[in-house]
């Protein structure tokens, strides 16, 4: 029975913070915002004009690349901490060996289509 006391005390303690937190804010924060914090900010530009802007769909595909190898470090970096293991070194080494191959394919295809090229 201790561990539902434990439990809903800290739900309780959490939602008695969030409580507070707002009343806080609701007696702090200021009720009308003047006419200059109502407009539309987008980094440091006014607005001018309408609000369609085409954007080059190569930003996308750096983004997309980043992503990709963003991942393949998240999943090297516990790769790296279990090849030491005697038992899990050789299989480890064929299966990144094979993950890494893979992800070589899909640079070398993005590379001969031009996708890495900044100009």
């Amino acid at each position: 029975m201790s561990a539902y006391v434990i439990v809903g005390s800290v739900t309780l303690a959490g939602i008695l913070l969030f409580v507070l937190a707002m009343a806080a804010r609701s007696l702090v924060a200021p009720r009308v915002g003047r006419p200059v914090t109502l407009t539309t900010y987008e980094s440091g530009v006014d607005p001018i004009g309408q609000g369609w802007a085409q954007t080059n769909v190569r930003y996308f595909v750096y983004a997309f690349l980043y992503v990709i190898f963003a991942v393949d470090a998240v999943y090297l970096f516990p790769w790296a901490y279990v090849i030491g293991d005697p038992e899990l070194g050789p299989v480890s080494l064929v299966e990144i060996a094979v993950f890494i191959g893979i992800i070589l394919i899909g640079l070398l295809h993005a590379a001969r289509r031009g996708l890495l090229r900044w100009v």
